[in-house]
C-alpha cells in the first residue's frame, strides 16, 4: 500500500509547475529555519515569563535534536532502501536520491518536524494558544514534501512524525522539574550575562513595569 501512494503522489509530482516542485524542496529546508526562529521567539518571549516558561524554551531545540538523535539510531537498525532506487517502475525524483547507506526509514527530516513542532507547542502554548495547529501543519507538510521530492515512502513519514513528536513529549515532560530549577539557579546568579540569557522573570519584569508606569505618572 505505502509503495503504491508512493508511485501515486511521485507522479502527481512530476506533473506539477516546476516553480512549484521547487518550493516542495525548498520547504523541507525553510521549515526547519522557521522553526528555528520559533524557538528563538520562544526564548525571549520566555526572558519576562515565570521559571516554567523558560524551561520549556530552553528544552525545546534539545528536545528536537534528541528526536533526530532516535530517529537515527532507528534507521541505522532497520536498513530500509530509499523508494527512489527500489520501487520498481518509479520515475526519476525530483532532488538526487541519496546514496546508498543513507537508508530511509523512518525519515529524519520527519522526526525533526514532528519533534520541533511538539516542542513549541509545549513551550509556547501558554502564551501563544494558536500556536499548535500551524506547528502542526507545518510538520505534515515538511513530512509530505519527502514523499512529494520521490525520496521517502508514506509509511517512514509517518513514523518519523510520530515518533519524533512522542520523544519530543517524553524528553520535555521528564526533563521539566530539572529544568526549572536550572533556570531558578541561574535568575539568581550574579554574572549579568546568565541572568540576561534567562531573563528575570515575571515578577521581575511586573515590577519594571510598575516602576516604568510610576515614573511616567510623576514625570
Amino acid at each position: 500500500m505505502s509503495q503504491d501512494l508512493y508511485l501515486t503522489i511521485t507522479d502527481f509530482a512530476r506533473g506539477t509547475p516546476s516553480w512549484f516542485q521547487f518550493l516542495a524542496e525548498l520547504w523541507t529546508e525553510a521549515g526547519l529555519l522557521l522553526f528555528g526562529v520559533l524557538f528563538v521567539v520562544g526564548w525571549f518571549r520566555s526572558r519576562s515569563l515565570d521559571s516554567r516558561a523558560m524551561a520549556l524554551a530552553l528544552l525545546a531545540p534539545l528536545a528536537t535534536a534528541f528526536g533526530y538523535v532516535v530517529s537515527e539510531a532507528f534507521k541505522s537498525l532497520v536498513d530500509e532502501e530509499r523508494p527512489c532506487r527500489a520501487v520498481v517502475g518509479a520515475g526519476p525524483s525530483l532532488v538526487e536520491c541519496p546514496p546508498y547507506g543513507d537508508w530511509s526509514f523512518p525519515s529524519n527530516h520527519s522526526a525533526i518536524a514532528g519533534a520541533a513542532a511538539m516542542a513549541v507547542t509545549l513551550a509556547l502554548v501558554a502564551s501563544w494558544r494558536w500556536i499548535a495547529w500551524p506547528a502542526a501543519v507545518m510538520a505534515v507538510l515538511m513530512a509530505f514534501s519527502r514523499v512529494f521530492v520521490g525520496v521517502h515512502y508514506p509509511h517512514d513519514v509517518t513514523v518519523g512524525l510520530v515518533l519524533g513528536a512522542l520523544i519530543a513529549f517524553l524528553f520535555m515532560r521528564l526533563l521539566t522539574k530539572p529544568a526549572v530549577g536550572l533556570v531558578e539557579a541561574c535568575r539568581s546568579s550574579r554574572n549579568g550575562a546568565v541572568v540576561w540569557c534567562v531573563g528575570r522573570g515575571a515578577r521581575a519584569h511586573a515590577a519594571t513595569v510598575r516602576r516604568e508606569q510610576v515614573h511616567h505618572h510623576s514625570s
